[in-house]
This record gives C-alpha cells, structure tokens and sequence, in this order.
C-alpha cells in the first residue's frame, strides 16, 4: 500500500503544446490517490484477518492519515506551482508576440527591401518592399522556406533583374530592375549563420551621377570644341561609315560648299568624285591601321589653290577594332611659297657667292698682310704698355721704399724749428723761425701725401682692423684741427661719441683729418661740425661745412688724383689734390662707403661708414691719444735718444732740454755704452728710432738694453714704416709707436702721459 501511495517528489514542468494534456492527468491521478485512501482506510476499519488492539488500530490510522496529508499537501503545492508556471508562459507569449509584432512593423518600416534567412539559407521572412518589386515584374515573391540560389535563379529567369554590375571596391552588388529603379544588394551575416540581406534603391544616387557625367561631358566636348575651334589647321573625326562625325570651324568653313556645314555627310558626299579617289588609298590605308601622313593640292570654293599636309591616325575600341579614323590637315602653301623663294635665293646665292669668292680672294691676301702689320703694332704697343707699367710701378715701389730716407731730414728740420720756436730771438727772429716752421710743413705735408699715395699704390701699407671706442680717437682729431680752424677764422664745432667701430685707427683718422684738412682749406667764413650718427649696425662719422659747395657734375672727381675743384675768387692752395684720392683708396682697403653730399652757396657734408664693432677683453695697454696738458712741463725727464741719424739726435736733444728734459742722445747701442752704463744708470724713457744702421733695429736695442736692467724703462719706437706687422709687433712689446715724421706736440702728449703712467 505504501508503494501504492507513494507520489513522486518532481513533478516535471510542461511544455506550451502539452500544457493541457499534464493537467487532466495530475487531476485523474489527484483523483485517483483519493480513492485509494478512502479504500485504504475502509479495509483498515473493516478487516478480520488481524484483530489488533484498538489502541494500536487507532495509531495506526493514525500515522496512515498523517501520510494521506502530508501527501495530499505536496500534490497541492505541486499544482500550485503549475498553475503559476502557466501563468508565466502566458506572460511570455504574450511579450513574444508583442515582440514579434514590434519586429514585423520595424522591419515593413524600413525604406529598404528586407529579407532574412536562417543558418540553411532557406528565406524565413521578408517585408513588402520586397514583395514589391516582384509584383512589378508580374510574379509572386518567393515564400517561406525557398533558399537564395532558388531566389536569385528566379530573379533573373523571370525578367526581375535586367542588369548586374559588381565592383571590387564597392560594398555590394547593383542590379537594374524591371521597372527601371536601381538597387544596391548588401548581405550581412547574423549570430545564428543566417543571413540579411538589404535592397536599397539607389535610383537618384544613379541619376544624379549620371547626370554629373553628362554634365562633364558636355563640358570636356565644349572645352575641346574652343580649342580645336582656335587651332589654325583642319581637324575632324571620321567613323567607320566614312561620315564625319566632328569638325571644327576651320574644317567646316574649308569644306562646308554653299554655307552648308559637312558634319553628318559621307565623305564622298563632301569631296568631289575625283579628289575622293585621290584620298581612297590612303583612307584604307588608316582603315588598315597604319598612321598617313601626305601631301595634296586643293583647290578652295573660291577656286584658291592651297597645298594641304594631312594626317590620318586610326582609332581602335577596347577590343582594338578599328572604329574611325582622326583628321588633321595644315595649310602649308605659305611653306611651299618660302621654300620655293628659299630655293629660287639659294641658287642666286650660290651665283652671287661664286662671283664674291672670286672677288674676296684677292682681298684676302691683303688682310692678310695688313693683320700682319697690325700684330706688329699691337706687340710694339704692348711692349710699351708693359715698359710704361714697369716704369710707373718702379717709381712707386721707389717711393714707398725710400719714405724713411725722404723723412729723415724733414723730421731733422721739424725738431730744430720746433726748439727754436720755444726761444726767445726778438719778433723778427721769431717771424723768420715760423715761416721756416710753416714751409716745413707745407713740404710735410706734400712729401707726406706723396710718400702715402705711393705706398698705397703699392699695397705697402695693409690694414689693421680691430673693435675700438671713437672716444679718444675723435677727441685728438678735434683737439688738433679745433687750433687750425681757429687760424682761419672758423669755428670747429665737435660733436663726442662712444660708440664701438670696427675699423683700422690710424687709417680711419687719416680720412677724418683729410675731411678736416680740406672743409677748413674750402670754407671762407663760419663754422666745421665733426660728429658722429648712430644706425642699425654702422655708424656714419661725417664732416660739416660752410663752404661754397662743389657742382653736382664735379662731386665724382674730386676722388681723382690731382684733381682740384676751386671756386671762382678764391686763393689757391698749395695741395696737389690727392687728399681725397687718399680716402677714396683707403675707404676701399677698409670696405668703408663713403659719401659726398653738397649744395652749391651751402655747403658741403662728407661721411665714412663703418661698422660696428664689440671690444674684446685684453691686457690695459699705454694710449697713446690720450689727452694731457701741453703747457706742464716734463719736470727733468732723463731719456735716452737711439737714432743712427746725428741731425735727427741734435734736434730731439735740443727740443727735449727745451722741455726741461735730461737727454743723451746715441746712434747706437755702442755709443750709448760708450757714454754710460744701460744696467745701472737712471733713465724715465727711451726714444728709438727702428731703422739702425748696420742691420740692427731699434727694437732689438731696446730689448738688450731693458735686459740688463733690474726695471725695464718705457719705450716710444719712432719709424716711417707703416705696415701691419711692425705695428702688431711693437703693440705686443708694450711699446708705443710713433710714425715720421714727429709731430712735437703730439710726441709731448705722448711722452707725458708714459711719465706720469
């Protein structure tokens, strides 16, 4: 009975389709198991086989009640939960077929066709856009279950799709429909090995590129049309049908008889029968696939005779069927005409040539013996040019070379008039003195700026170029002339600077003093102005006067050797006119513009440009332009005078006692060892001349005597050598460098600042 009883403790879930079906079975075995126990406790109550104790009988129905409960509530829970589960199901078909119809109305949604099938590729579902387009074409769309082979195999044999164009880079297939609408066919794989597959119409995409091309087109055919319409020859295009199919104006108005355009005609429409048999053999020729090019005589409406080039050129298809042929004709009766007037001129030529052959030979023997005479006269010019430039270079190497000699007694003189100046001999004397001292200067002077031009000719003097202040150099230029302006009843007008130049300083101040020398020589009355004009990266140093100005035609030669423009009343000077000569060459050498600006009654301005420089950090060394006083005495200086010249020793003793100066004088290291001791007697400063005799040098005597001394004494070397190298050497001895011939107040300031330094 127990086993009877027993239910089982799962009760499996139905199935949708079966839902029915479990319940009437659970309700017949619910029935069932009551039958069971109401008979079970019948045959308990009732049976006879066994009389048990009642008490027992009673336990026993009991427990066997207890079970038909505890069974009866299982299968209630059991049915409780059916009932639940149906309701679910219920819940979610309902969902689903919301769901299915959300799909359906998206899908019928879509502007495109739609179509999906599942993982055998057998069609599941489709929208009416699809349908559509097979009931254009007069079938029914394919159903349920047909696989896509079947479809597209349908699509074609019923008419659906009348063209197909794939390409690789596209991102699906085109296809032309029956009902002239284009569609692009994209098929996109799904999650389950299906596939969807999208008919988009494609139709005003097709269309408006289309339209595009044949704007293009029209466009490429109108450019080609003004280009072959401005070309000067015959162009056309025949077809294989000999029917011009193109032409351009100049082919139409050659060919084109009674205002009639040939464009459509057959060629043996447009050319006479004759000219047209002419042409067939070259028109087969071209059929044939060869290029022609050939040469005819036309004759124009006009009745013209005009001799026409043509070329013919095949055109092939892309299976390289020859389906026409290009036309081009040029007009060359021009051609023709030159080339027979060419012939006709050659042939007279080559009579006129014969003739002048004849004639030119026997002047060729006479050239030939005047080049003869020329090449003699050329070669004896040439000899002379050299002998005259050998001459002019010797003369200036000449001069360069015997400078020193020249200045020797010049600076001779210079010394013992500047010592006689300093005495007093009555006014009479002293009148004789300054006209000496004034004649020496003018021969100075001369001597000078011969001994310069010279040594410039000769590229003897080289530039030293350095970063230097303008400050000091500037001052001594308008120190020394501010005196000579003052002689001539001018005013020198000095405007200072700082300002850093990049420069050689000897040879720029040599420019400035010569824009001094000659703005004070020209100006009759008023004033100099020396000043300074800061630019970008050059400043310009220029000189101001009042003169009476140089014509505009004249200002380029001034800066010519001996050339002087003097203005009408006024005195002559004593110049040679090389003072400007001398800039121009040294501005040159320097890489300095200089300029030249004047007005006539006015005045005159001449500038020097240079650039600017940077100083470079160097050991403090003696300034030989530095300002001191000139009227301080040199307070018993002992200094000692080497110059293998005696005159020039007499004078420089003489003008040095005049400045209470203790002087011993010597032409040589020997002489001067003949007269004291170099080691151990007291000297302030030694004057040497570099030029010794005997091939010694001043340095050199100089550097024995400082030697032997416990304190070297300072040195000024004196010279007429003007090089590069020299002055670098004695930079870099310490010593200062004074240049021939001395001036005394220049060699003063010199000297007194070593003293006090």
């Amino acid at each position: 009975m127990a086993s009877l009883m027993s239910v089982p403790d799962k009760i499996e879930t139905p199935v949708e389709g079966e839902r029915d079906r479990r319940i009437a079975e659970l309700e017949a075995e619910n029935e069932r198991l009551k039958r069971i126990r109401d008979a079970l406790i019948v045959r308990v109550e009732s049976g006879s086989a066994h009389k048990p104790e009642p008490y027992a009988a009673f336990e026993h129905s009991v427990v066997l009640a207890e079970q038909v409960r505890e069974r009866t509530e299982a299968l209630s829970q059991a049915m409780e939960q059916l009932k639940g589960s149906n309701k679910a199901l219920n819940r979610a078909r309902e969902e689903a077929e919301t769901t299915r119809q959300r799909l359906s109305d998206a899908i019928e949604s879509i502007a495109d066709g739609f179509v999906l099938f599942d993982n055998q590729h057998c069609l599941i579902q489709s929208n009416s856009r699809f349908r559509s387009y097979w009931r254009h074409a007069g079938v029914d769309a394919p159903g349920q279950g047909t696989r896509i082979s079947d479809v597209k195999r349908q699509a074609v044999a019923c008419g659906l799709v009348l063209e197909e164009h794939s390409h690789p880079d596209s991102e699906g297939v085109v296809f032309l429909l029956a009902n002239g609408r284009w569609v692009q066919v994209t098929e996109r794989p799904t999650r389950e090995g299906g596939l969807v597959v999208l008919y988009s119409d494609i139709t005003d995409v097709k269309n408006s590129e289309m339209a595009r091309r044949i704007k293009a087109l029209e466009e490429s055919e109108r450019w080609i049309r003004v280009v072959t319409d401005h070309v000067p020859a015959l162009i056309a295009y025949i077809g294989a049908d000999m029917t011009i199919q193109f032409c351009n104006k100049v082919y139409a108005s050659w060919y084109g008889r009674k205002g009639e355009s040939p464009l459509g005609k057959r060629l043996n429409e447009v050319h006479s029968p004759e000219f047209y048999q002419r042409l067939l053999p070259q028109i087969l020729d071209v059929m044939d696939g060869h290029n022609v090019t050939f040469e005819f005589e036309e004759t124009g409406e006009k009745g013209e005779v005009r001799h026409m080039l043509r070329s013919y050129v095949p055109n092939f298809d892309e299976q390289g069927d020859i389906i026409g042929f290009f036309v081009l004709i040029r007009d060359i009766t021009d051609r023709r005409k030159t080339a027979l007037a060419l012939e006709q001129a050659y042939d007279n030529l080559e009579r006129r040539v014969k003739e002048r052959t004849a004639a030119l030979t026997g002047l060729n023997s006479q050239l030939r013996q005047e080049i003869t005479e020329r090449a003699a006269v050329e070669a004896r010019l040439r000899d002379a040019k050299l002998e005259a430039e050998r001459a002019n270079l010797s003369k200036t190497k000449f001069l360069a070379a015997v400078s020193h000699d020249l200045l020797q007694p010049l600076n001779a003189a210079r010394l013992f008039t500047s010592a006689l100046l300093e005495q007093s001999f009555g006014p009479k004397a002293e009148g004789l003195v300054r006209s000496v001292s004034t004649s020496l200067d003018d021969v100075e002077n001369l001597l000078g700026t011969l001994v310069d031009i010279s040594k410039l000719d000769a590229g003897v003097i080289k530039p030293d170029v350095t970063a230097f202040d303008l400050r000091d150099l500037l001052n001594n230029i308008a120190r020394e002339f501010r005196q000579m302006a003052m002689a001539e009843g001018l005013r020198l007008d000095f405007v200072a600077s700082s300002a850093i130049v990049e420069s050689d300083s000897q040879l720029l101040a040599r420019i400035l003093r010569n824009f001094l020398t000659n703005a004070i020589r020209y100006t009759g009355n008023g004033r100099v102005l020396l000043g300074v004009r800061r630019q970008k990266d050059h400043v310009l140093l220029q000189v101001w006067d009042t003169g009476p100005g140089i014509p505009e035609d004249k200002l380029t030669e001034i800066f010519q050797e001996f050339k002087r423009i003097r203005p009408s009343g006024s005195q002559p000077d004593k110049g040679l006119g090389l003072g400007l000569a001398i800039v121009d060459k040294i501005s040159r050498m320097l890489g300095h513009e200089v300029t030249v600006n004047s007005i006539e009654g006015r005045g005159s301005v001449f500038s020097v440009r240079v650039p600017v420089g940077k100083l470079k950090p160097r050991q403090p060394t003696a300034d030989q332009n530095r300002a001191v006083s000139f009227d301080s005495g040199l307070g018993g200086a002992r200094i000692w005078v080497i110059d293998n010249d005696q005159s020039i020793c007499q004078g420089m003793k003489t003008l040095l006692e005049g400045w209470d100066c203790q002087v011993v004088t010597a032409v040589s290291l020997e002489d001067l060892e003949r007269q004291l001791d170099p080691a151990s007697s007291a000297v302030d400063l030694i004057l040497a001349d570099y030029h010794l005799d005997n091939d010694e040098n001043g340095v050199d005597v100089v550097a024995e005597i400082n030697g032997r001394r416990r304190c070297p004494a300072p040195v000024v070397m004196i010279t007429a050598n003007y090089t590069n190298e020299l002055k670098q050497h004695i930079r870099e001895l310490g010593h200062l460098l004074m240049n021939k011939p001395v001036k005394p107040l220049k060699l003063r300031s010199a000297l007194s600042h070593l003293l006090r330094s």
